[in-house]
């Protein structure tokens, strides 16, 4: 069975057990998704990049994008993306990705 989950950057809670691999999944996307780059230590490539930040809106969400898709494809590998989107418009410097991604389990 295939379902897809739009997931926000916020981590929210962590279930440390959880009784699905669907939840399971989505936890490991939502961690990827709220992580940066060289904060997990001995694990420095871990995580999103965050040094679009301060670039023009569009090149912003192409780097956000790009580095969205090859974290998940390299870490959750179980998780297909279909869309990338944005919350907030990133003037008042809240851009928010939000992803939706296709679990088959």
């Amino acid at each position: 069975m295939s379902r897809e989950i739009d997931i926000l950057t916020d981590p929210g809670l962590v279930d440390f057990a959880p009784i699905e691999e669907a939840a399971e999944i989505v936890q490991n996307v939502k961690t990827i998704l709220s992580t940066r780059k060289y904060d997990v230590p001995l694990h420095r490539d871990f995580g999103l990049d965050a040094s679009v930040v301060d670039q023009p809106l569009p090149r912003a969400k192409a780097g956000i994008s790009a580095d969205i898709i090859a974290a998940i494809k390299r870490y959750e590998p179980r998780a297909e993306i279909t869309k990338v989107s944005f919350d907030g418009d990133g003037i008042s410097g809240a851009l928010k990705p939000r992803v939706r991604i296709r679990i088959n389990a």
